[in-house]
Formats: structure tokens, C-alpha cells, sequence
């Protein structure tokens, strides 16, 4: 009997102390709460009552952003119809756990639904339909929602208004302006970005960035940051000392910026090499906007490998996060904890 109870008491001893380890593990949303960094996930409402995939999120992140239930397409199935279904699960979870909302993306060329791309409109009336799906959207999350990437990839790589969009053949250059105008009619609380891809180093892209958000604040439009979105991958990763040397650029225009979208692609199969190398791209970067005073938030775009929007739309390439396919933490997510506890 003694045996007995001496093996219960070690059975007891040992689940005690793997609970006491699992509370005291470090996570990357409190290690990153002393810099002030939100730190997120891009997600999807289905998977949310996934209580593996929940549990995981609410350990590591304090930020999710809608990675596609906000945009126009998959949110406005006819005209003046709406469908928040998704959209009002993301919220209300985020509500319920104390999360913060990035909202994406309300202006973009791509994802539109067949009925406003395939239509007849004039500029009046586009310029109507954008308006008004603006309101209601900012208006529906006022106060919920507490950032917006108001206007989504408006540049072409010259760093000029890509004339092949949408919205630009329909309303003209001043659609970006109306755009912020409008959401800050609709939520003036809320913290508006202009969102931009492959603009994260040095280049025209980059300084067209700059200096689209100059003319913004030369006509007074409510602008209050720069998303660099950070897709990339290994041997093309931009370079740190100038995704630095943007940040302090965006600063001295007295705007924030936030890391929103980043992934690493890599060709498959993966070595273990590999996912180090990607584990320095992640590395770098975060390190990056700690040290900026204005980068707010760093953001991956999705929670795990099982997820990721990469091998569909890019074959033959994936792993591109920091959690693998079955939830593990890769080198990447281990080389954020070290960044984070340099502190």
C-alpha cells in the first residue's frame, strides 16, 4: 500500500509541477506587454471554436486580425447586402478575451464581389457604393474595431497610384483621401493605416509610400500609420537596416507603424537549416520595431502552417510561420522569445 500511495503522490507531484511550468511559460503576448507591442495572428472565424487552436492564440497573441471576413467581397454578396456573420464572431471573441481588433482591409482591388466588379457604374455612383460600405462597416465595429487598414496595396511598384485598380478606374486618385475621410466620419476613435506590400525595404515602392502618406497629411486627410505588410521569404527578405531606416522615416511624418502581415515562404521539402534561416528573417524584424519607437504592433498572417494562405497560392513553397502544421513552436517562434527577453 505504501508503494502505492507513493507512486500517486509522484504521479500528483509531477502534474503539479508541468501545471506551475505551463503558467509560468513565458509566451510571446507577456513578453511583449513591457515594449508596449501588440503582438497578433491573422485568423478566421471557423477555426475559433477550435478549443486547440483558441488556446494557443489567447497564449501568444493580444491581437487578431479578420484575415478575410472584413473585405468586400466575402462581406457584401449583393448589392446593399450584407453578411457579418464571420465578421461578428472575430469581434465578439476578441471581446470576450480582451483581444484587439486589426480591421482588414476596407479598400482593396482585389476579393470585390462579382456584382460591383462586373457592374456598369458611373464615378457618382461608385464612389456612392464605397461611401456607404465604409459607414457601414467602421460603423457597425465603432468602438470594437481599434485599427483599420483603411486603404490596402494602392501602389504600383514605381511608387506611383497603380492606375490598374479598381477603384482607381472608377473614382479616380481621390479615392484613397475619401477613403480615410470616411472612416473617420464613421469611428473617429479608431487608428487608421494605409497597408502596402514589397515596400518594406529600400526602393520607389517604398518612397512612394512616404510620400503618399505626405500628401495625406498636407490635406489634413485623418492618417495615423503605415502598415508594412512583410510577406517574404528566404533569400529575399528585405533588409533590416532599412526596414529601420522606413520606420524612422514614417516617424518623422508622426505616424506609427505596424508589421501586419509577415510570413517567410520556403521552397519545399523544409530542412532544419531552412527554418533556422527563417528563424533570423523573424528575428530580425521584430527586433527591428522594438527598437522603433513608433512600431506598434508585429502581426504574422495566420497561427499555423495548417493555415497558411502560402501553398495555395504559391506551390511548392509553405512553412511559412512560426507554429508548424500540428501547432508545434518552429525555430522562428523560439528565436522571437530570445528577441523579446533581450530586453
Amino acid at each position: 500500500m505504501p508503494i502505492v500511495i507513493g507512486g500517486i503522490i509522484v504521479i500528483i507531484v509531477i502534474l503539479v509541477t508541468s501545471w506551475i511550468n505551463s503558467r509560468n511559460r513565458q509566451s510571446l503576448r507577456s513578453l511583449a506587454e513591457p515594449y508596449e507591442l501588440a503582438i497578433g495572428s491573422a485568423v478566421t472565424g471557423w477555426q475559433l471554436s477550435d478549443q486547440n487552436y483558441s488556446s494557443l492564440l489567447l497564449e501568444e497573441f493580444n491581437l487578431i486580425t479578420p484575415e478575410n471576413a472584413m473585405k468586400f467581397g466575402p462581406l457584401s454578396p449583393a448589392p446593399g447586402q450584407y453578411d457579418f456573420t464571420e465578421a461578428d464572431a472575430i469581434v465578439a471573441f476578441a471581446d470576450k478575451n480582451n483581444l484587439v481588433v486589426r480591421g482588414h482591409t476596407l479598400v482593396w482591388t482585389n476579393q470585390l464581389p462579382q456584382w460591383l466588379s462586373d457592374g456598369a457604374y458611373t464615378q457618382s455612383e461608385t464612389r456612392e457604393i464605397l461611401r456607404n460600405h465604409i459607414l457601414t462597416v467602421v460603423g457597425r465595429y465603432r468602438g470594437k474595431v481599434q485599427y483599420w487598414d483603411v486603404v490596402n496595396e494602392a501602389l504600383a511598384n514605381d511608387g506611383s497610384i497603380a492606375s490598374n485598380n479598381f477603384w482607381m478606374e472608377h473614382i479616380g486618385p481621390d479615392y484613397i483621401a475619401l477613403a480615410f475621410e470616411w472612416a473617420h466620419e464613421a469611428d473617429p476613435d479608431a487608428l487608421l493605416f494605409y497597408n502596402e506590400s514589397y515596400a518594406e525595404g529600400k526602393g520607389e515602392k517604398a518612397d512612394g509610400v512616404i510620400s503618399l502618406a505626405q500628401s495625406l497629411i498636407a490635406r489634413g486627410v485623418p492618417i495615423h500609420g503605415i502598415g508594412m505588410e512583410m510577406h517574404t521569404g528566404l533569400g529575399w527578405s528585405p533588409n533590416p537596416q532599412e526596414v529601420a531606416h522606413n520606420m524612422q522615416r514614417i516617424s518623422t511624418l508622426g505616424l506609427d507603424v505596424q508589421i501586419t502581415e509577415m510570413d517567410v515562404r520556403i521552397e519545399q521539402p523544409v530542412t532544419l537549416d531552412e527554418l533556422n534561416q527563417q528563424a533570423r528573417v523573424y528575428a530580425e524584424i521584430l527586433r527591428v520595431c522594438l527598437k522603433a519607437t513608433n512600431c506598434s504592433a508585429f502581426s504574422v498572417w495566420g497561427l499555423t502552417d495548417a493555415n497558411s494562405w502560402i501553398p495555395s497560392v504559391y506551390p511548392g513553397t509553405g512553412s511559412a510561420l512560426i507554429f508548424d502544421e500540428i501547432m508545434q513552436p518552429k525555430p522562428a517562434y523560439e528565436a522571437m522569445i530570445k528577441v523579446l527577453q533581450e530586453r
